[in-house]
């Protein structure tokens, strides 16, 4: 397994946290031979917080090690490919080639996410055909010098980008999540129809609240659409996001944890909902809730600090008391 940290950039601008105790937590992360990436929110208009892509830089130009990406890009059908081809090509050479990409349609509410969806010129119904087409259209640039491109929603003459990635190939992961086109199994993380396509599109799968047996059957249906394809999937690559709180007895984690989520997505979540996203209680319980996955193919979970006290505390505590206890 391996273990990552997803930043919680939107807490900026909720007075959750601050810029020097995030830019902190990652050389921490990087510092600790224990974790292996760094990961942040992305947004535009729908739950606003600082800016990925400059974020990502500011992490990169300071770590060594660890891998960095977007937790996940939901801005990503919205922005220019091109621009963003170089953007984040830039950002794959700064970093010495320890980007992964990963990619969503975005969240929030249904009229959040029309509204940012038009507000950027776009049809709402075309955010997701889009979405497939930019990565076809990084892949291009990335890969090929003075060749034009022809596609459903954009189409330019030769060109050529430079710098190109540090990768070669440069991983773009698509993220899925329970219920976010219907037909979806439970705790599977995402439809057939999204995960089908994962595997004909992508590099790597990211989900969340999925349990193991349904993270077990979604990997399955995308190791054999990807193999029916023709595709080689033996590196293909997948994660876990998920949220943690550890302290001495579970009712204060979940106490803790929900004060924080509930501010920092505007909700109110069931301590039911907290338990099926990750990891909250006491440290033999966060254990034993990753362990839960050590008999299916996970690779690995970034997880989310999801307190209002010490995140480094946390992030001590994890590798310090709950990792030794996962073991393999």
């Amino acid at each position: 397994m391996k273990y990552g940290i997803t930043l919680g950039n939107r807490g900026i601008l909720l007075g959750l946290s601050d810029v020097p105790k995030l830019l902190a937590l990652a050389d921490a992360v990087d510092a600790n031979p224990l974790m292996d990436s760094v990961w942040v929110g992305d947004a535009l208009f729908v739950n606003r917080r600082l800016d990925a892509l400059t974020l990502l830089a500011a992490i990169a130009g300071r770590t060594k090690r660890v891998k960095i990406g977007p937790s996940c890009m939901g801005s990503f059908a919205l922005r220019d490919p091109r621009t963003f081809a170089y953007e984040w090509a830039s950002l794959d050479v700064i970093s010495g080639g320890r980007t992964i990409l990963s990619v969503c349609a975005g969240g929030g509410s249904a009229a959040e996410w029309n509204a940012e969806t038009e507000a950027m010129g776009i049809p709402a119904a075309q955010r997701r055909g889009r979405m497939i087409e930019n990565i076809a259209v990084l892949r291009h640039l990335w890969t090929t010098n003075d060749t034009p491109f022809e596609g459903e929603f954009l189409r330019f003459g030769p060109i050529t980008m430079e710098p190109k990635p540090a990768q070669s190939p440069c991983p773009i992961w698509l993220t899925t999540n329970a219920g976010r086109l219907g037909n979806t199994q439970a705790g599977a993380g995402g439809s057939v129809f999204a995960l089908k396509r994962v595997a004909r599109v992508a590099d790597g799968w990211m989900t969340h609240s999925v349990t193991p047996e349904g993270f077990g059957r979604s990997w399955s249906l995308i190791q054999e659409t990807g193999a029916a394809a023709g595709r080689d999937m033996r590196g293909f690559g997948n994660i876990v996001t998920a949220v943690l709180n550890i302290q001495d007895d579970t009712d204060t984690a979940v106490t803790d944890a929900k004060s924080y989520l509930d501010a920092y997505y505007g909700a109110d979540y069931t301590p039911e909902r907290l338990h099926a996203w990750g990891p909250i209680g006491t440290p033999e319980a966060c254990a034993a809730w990753i362990r839960r996955f050590a008999a299916t193919a996970c690779q690995g979970f970034t997880f989310r600090l999801a307190t209002r006290g010490d995140a480094m505390a946390q992030l001590r505590r994890l590798t310090e008391e709950v990792l030794p206890l996962v073991g393999g």
